[in-house]
């Protein structure tokens, strides 16, 4: 008999599955209460939230996804990855689960892909929770600026290698994303990289980097500008920022934009914690996210 994977103990839900045009998608739905929407980034899937998951699960409804080409949804090789179809995708299955009123939270590209959804839908957003992510453009550039190493892995040819035939993006995460390196254990390490253990299963963390619009031209470039154009509309809405201060590109100064985007914002800075901020301080976290979201 097959072992089931070491990480499950560490991911123990119930998998849900939508049907999107004949493509699996993948959720986990745990709990009852009020509902917290997760949306992860690249390239880590649900598995990234599963600490919030089971310290809220008692107390509220959360939801997290995996976009189609992450996680436990279904992989398609020729498929329009782009930011305004992960929007989309989002709206589906919010619609699926009939779901009037909730709080929405992004990290990394998934912050991108929730302001966009709750930018169009702001009556059904109650609350936002922002991890090391972005819904503007840099102001210097008109470009959302990213770290060069980034930009390398979208390039034609090192994008396939490196990204795809050798998995470098997601062995990178694994260092770089964190600060306390003891806490991406053997368990922990097989839950981000099982999804994407061959170089069909890496086409989404690939195509995900190339339509990051560090560069004109990149088809979510206009919708990322309309994105940022329409965040007025959800200033009035209760916010918290969770942010790892020792984030190789989502950094500071992407925090004092929203800071200054949202003054009325919640800010919780942790200097000890990196991009993969729910790592390096889920403990600290957690708690503070459940108070915040109980608040009326």
């Amino acid at each position: 008999m097959l072992k089931p994977p070491t990480y499950f103990p560490l991911y123990p839900f119930q998998s849900r599955f939508i049907s999107i045009e004949g493509i699996k998608m993948h959720y986990v739905d745990e709990g009852d209460g009020p509902v917290l929407v997760l949306c992860h980034g690249n390239p880590t899937w649900s598995f990234y939230f599963r600490n919030i998951i089971r310290g809220l699960r008692d107390r509220f409804r959360v939801i997290a996804m995996d976009h189609i080409g992450c996680g436990l949804s279904d992989k398609p090789q020729d498929y329009p990855y782009t930011l305004a179809t992960h929007i989309r995708n989002l709206g589906l299955l919010l619609d699926h689960l009939e779901l009037k009123e909730f709080s929405l939270s992004g990290h990394d590209w998934g912050g991108a892909i929730a302001f966009g959804w709750a930018t169009a839908n702001p009556q059904r957003v109650r609350k936002l929770v922002v991890f090391n992510t972005a819904a503007f453009l840099s102001t210097d550039s008109r470009i959302l600026r990213t770290p060069f190493r980034i930009r390398l892995c979208g390039w034609p040819i090192v994008g396939e290698v490196a990204v795809r035939a050798l998995n470098v993006f997601s062995l990178a995460a694994l260092r770089m994303a964190v600060v306390d390196r003891t806490r991406i254990t053997p368990e922990v390490a097989a839950g981000y990289l099982a999804p994407y253990d061959s170089y069909a299963n890496r086409v989404g963390v690939l195509r995900f980097i190339r339509d990051i619009p560090n560069r004109p031209g990149v088809p979510s470039l206009p919708v990322l500008q309309e994105i940022e154009a329409k965040l007025p509309a959800l200033q009035e809405k209760p916010m918290i920022i969770v942010w790892g201060a020792r984030d190789f590109c989502f950094n500071d100064v992407f925090l004092n934009e929203w800071r200054r985007r949202f003054p009325n914002a919640e800010v919780h800075r942790f200097a000890d914690a990196g991009h993969y901020v729910l790592e390096d301080a889920h403990e600290h976290i957690v708690p503070r996210l459940g108070e915040f979201l109980l608040c009326k």
